[in-house]
């Protein structure tokens, strides 16, 4: 009798603790859960210290076309953007931090030492953004931008006159 009244209460046991799990909580109006498994993205600020604002001229970027296997590195003045032949994809260079930190959500340089050099670059592709991100020259594959045709590095930094 002890084993049975035992395997009752494991089973009422294991029932309550089973609908209790499925149960679904309850929202108050007006709030929303954010969906399982995405992360939010907190919205990141650039800030070019005082010390490397009009240091730099223009960076310069290699473009690999990943058909004929051939580079071809374009001189993109900081704030401009270069179109490459065939008029369908343009670069812009939006930024240029000589010593790339990040401090929390803050994109900043910590000096005007070219020791972690890193360009803020928009790709559009037929009038549509495709890529606003970062090219490292140290860490060339450090969020690389991946397109089916080109591939794209920061090679090297010219200094302002």
């Amino acid at each position: 009798m002890n084993t049975v009244l035992k395997s009752v209460i494991f089973t009422l046991m294991a029932i309550v603790a089973l609908v209790g799990c499925s149960k679904q909580e309850e929202k108050k109006p007006g709030e929303t859960a954010a969906p399982q498994g995405q992360v939010t993205k907190k919205q990141t600020t650039v800030v070019v210290p005082n010390s490397v604002k009009g240091k730099w001229k223009a960076v310069k970027i290699a473009v690999t076309d990943k058909t004929t296997k051939k580079d071809t590195v374009y001189t993109v003045n900081i704030g401009s953007e270069v179109t490459l032949p065939g008029g369908n994809l343009t670069i812009k260079v939006d930024n240029f931090l000589p010593q790339f930190v990040m401090e929390g959500t803050t994109l900043t340089s910590q000096s005007n030492e070219p020791k972690n050099p890193a360009a803020q670059v928009r790709v559009i592709e037929n009038g549509k953004e495709i890529f606003k991100g970062w090219l490292f020259t140290l860490y060339p594959t450090t969020h690389a931008f991946q397109h089916p045709r080109y591939g794209f590095t920061l090679q090297d930094f010219v200094p302002a006159g």
